[in-house]
């Protein structure tokens, strides 16, 4: 039995976390085995090469020094294989070079990581206080994010956001364009805390960031300077439809740059509005009749249960019918357009799915951003957000919009073909 009375105690910011331990340990584990996973397919893929005298002319040669990346679960300390050509000097620049693609050369810090450092700075965390608050998230070891490392970031993240700003668009078109404003929680420097955001489909069927910047929600003069802008910029190709909400100033800017462009309102927010200006005995029932509306296979359905609503609850409801009634048409646009598409269109949800994550991580601080850091830090985290967007449903029918075919009730209209004349032959 040992009689050693010494207690090892635990240095300050040192946190004794076995479970933490072992998901770096297994995390380690699992990079090394992917690196030499892929290193090993590469060498097969250069198997049939030899040298001179017959020998394997792409081999293995050891290992880089260890670094580390910082992940989730803190610094992981890894070793990448190292890959000789025989045939080449190492000056040579035609020679066979071996780089993974999960660890790419000079990558120090995981993708999660610099997800993570833009959310906490929309947090109010200041640039001093970074090195504290990660070292309590990933351990004392938190290297390379010291205040001067943020500092290089930011400065970074804000000339990434400026050339993005003032990228050329003339080789880009949209078929649709999404359109909100988002009011995020963390602390401007002026009275303009609401992000102006365009989302928008291209021919392909994918979704982009259009465009984004700081205003007033209901300003119909920023919003105009926005759409001015991507229009300078070369996007001159309008698109064939736009959503949003009631919100009166997209729609006055909108209806003035692209006035041939129809029109969507999203049902989200109608059915909000409807509802709030019903007792709540009523909203229930109310919600289904509106959800018989959007819900309808065709539009003539749909028109139905529009006039069936409005008659109703117009007696003793008059504003919940009025709120309905004046956006008929513009709610009923998405029937003109793919069947495919209709649950994309019928709502933004593209950008409030997208910003629920920023809304709701973003809390008021005791300071305030620069509009510019806060929407550099926004745009880093759409950015990290675009990647995982997925296609639209029915993206075949995109290249159809895009050469002005028609859509009925969802379905395709075949133009029939012109009847010919017959030709009389000459006496």
């Amino acid at each position: 039995m040992s009689k050693d009375n010494i207690i090892k105690l635990l240095q300050p910011g040192n946190v004794d976390d076995q479970l933490t331990e072992i998901l770096r340990n297994g995390a380690r584990a699992l990079l090394a085995q992917a690196v030499e996973a892929e290193v090993a397919d590469f060498l097969g893929k250069h198997a049939d090469l030899k040298t001179a005298d017959g020998h394997q002319r792409v081999v293995r040669h050891g290992h880089l020094p260890e670094r580390e990346v910082m992940d989730g679960v803190g610094p992981v300390g890894v070793r990448q294989p190292r890959v000789r050509d025989r045939e080449a000097e190492a000056t040579d620049p035609d020679r066979i070079r071996f780089s993974p693609s999960i660890l790419p050369p000079y990558m120090r810090r995981s993708k999660s990581i610099e997800t993570l450092l833009p959310i906490l700075y929309l947090k109010g965390i200041s640039t001093g206080d970074f090195s504290e608050a990660l070292a309590a998230l990933l351990g004392k070891d938190a290297a390379g994010l010291s205040a001067s490392a943020i500092g290089r970031l930011k400065d970074g993240w804000l000339d990434e956001h400026t050339a993005w700003q003032r990228r050329d668009l003339s080789a880009k078109r949209y078929v649709y364009i999404w359109a909100d404003g988002i009011h995020l929680q963390a602390r401007l420097e002026d009275e303009k805390q609401c992000i102006l955001v365009l989302i928008g489909a291209t021919p392909e069927g994918r979704k982009e960031l259009v465009g984004f910047t700081d205003g007033a929600r209901e300003s119909a003069q920023d919003w105009r300077d926005l759409l001015l802008d991507l229009k300078r910029r070369g996007l001159g190709v309008p698109p064939r439809l736009t959503i949003a909400d009631g919100a009166l100033g997209f729609w006055k800017a909108a209806g003035e740059v692209w006035p041939k462009t129809r029109e969507q309102r999203c049902w989200v927010h109608k059915t909000a509005n409807v509802i709030a200006k019903l007792p709540k005995s009523q909203q229930p029932k109310a919600k289904r009749a509106l959800q018989e509306i959007w819900m309808a296979e065709t539009k003539a359905a749909a028109e139905l249960a529009f006039d069936a609503f409005i008659e109703s609850y117009t007696p003793k409801y008059e504003k919940a019918a009025d709120c309905l009634s004046k956006d008929r048409d513009t709610l009923l646009a998405f029937y003109d357009f793919p069947a495919e598409h209709w649950k994309h269109l019928r709502t933004t949800n593209p950008i409030e799915s997208t910003f629920a994550t920023v809304r709701h991580r973003t809390i008021r601080s005791k300071g305030c951003l620069s509009n510019r850091t806060a929407l550099a830090m926004v745009f880093k985290l759409l950015e990290a957000a675009q990647k995982s967007w997925r296609r639209l449903d029915g993206h075949n029918q995109f290249p159809k919009l895009v050469l002005g075919v028609t859509f009925n009730d969802g379905i395709e209209v075949i133009a029939k073909p012109t009847d010919r004349q017959p030709i009389t032959a000459a006496a």
